[in-house]
């Protein structure tokens, strides 16, 4: 598969003098639900502003943090080891990016895949103790773990589903090694108030994003438009089973030139 260079990329790919930044972890989720006009995602515009992706509709997610890793996290569902084979990585790696998933979801979204116990959901985070809990997470100022057990809490991990792995062109000076992961929005939450690195965030139907994405009226990097593509063909009540029959592909965009034009080359092929 090839892409054009984006834009924002240009300046990045003329001037690149061989340097190789270490990627850093990190963990996103595309969360749907099913709308009046076929399945939905939950998009953010993050502020011009962000150093990466500035102005791009991105999925909640970033990166991973020391204590999803080394915290003991309430758990439920398929076990951090069970996630390292899925993964394709170690088991304290995998239970640092499902933490990191989960977390980050709810740090920007408000929307929490967790609940008492195995078999339940918290059906409302919107409460004041919740959202204030997310602006202490997201400063670093509560781990994952603390928040979870503080309210008697476990991680859901059977309500996401692995779907991606794309790690950033090597010309890039910002570099993430980012796992894409898909869950339905719980029944009876609902998102709360827009994270600080955004300026825009609402339900899209996935047809319409992609319109306006090919008519250069929404901006977004090939990782996204990619998965909006594979998305856009479930529901959210498929979505978990169409993650579990996934092969999981490690792209590594290349940067290639032709005919004077820059673009972005990949091996994926279709997805099964």
């Amino acid at each position: 598969m090839r892409i054009p260079l984006p834009e924002r990329l240009r300046e990045h790919a003329h001037g690149y003098n061989g340097t190789v930044v270490e990627p850093r972890h990190a963990s996103t989720i595309i969360v749907v639900r099913d709308g009046a006009h076929g399945i939905e995602a939950y998009l953010m515009r993050r502020q011009t502003s962000m150093a990466f992706a500035a102005g791009m509709y991105v999925f909640p997610g970033g990166g991973m943090h020391p204590s999803d890793i080394t915290q003991d996290v309430p758990w439920a569902g398929p076990a951090p080891a069970e996630w390292a084979k899925r993964l394709e990585c170690d088991e304290a790696m995998a239970r640092g990016l499902v933490v990191a998933a989960v977390r980050e979801t709810f740090e920007e979204t408000g929307v929490l895949l967790a609940g008492p116990d195995a078999s339940t959901v918290l059906s409302d985070a919107s409460g004041a103790d919740m959202q204030a809990a997310r602006a202490t997470l997201e400063a670093g100022e509560l781990t994952f773990a603390d928040f979870l057990l503080g309210h008697g809490l476990v991680l859901r991990s059977d309500l996401i589903g692995a779907w991606a792995h794309w790690i950033t062109p090597t010309f890039e000076p910002r570099r993430y090694d980012t796992r894409f992961f898909v869950a339905a929005m719980p029944e009876g939450q609902r998102v709360g108030e827009m994270s600080r690195e955004a300026d825009h965030a609402s339900w899209a139907p996935l047809s319409e994003v992609l319109t306006r994405v090919e008519a250069g009226d929404a901006a977004m990097m090939p990782p996204t438009v990619i998965a909006c593509r594979e998305v856009a063909e479930h529901t959210a009540e498929t979505i978990l089973a169409a993650a579990a029959v996934r092969t999981i592909r490690t792209i590594v965009p290349r940067l290639v030139e032709i005919d004077g034009e820059l673009f972005l080359e990949t091996d994926l092929g279709d997805p099964t």
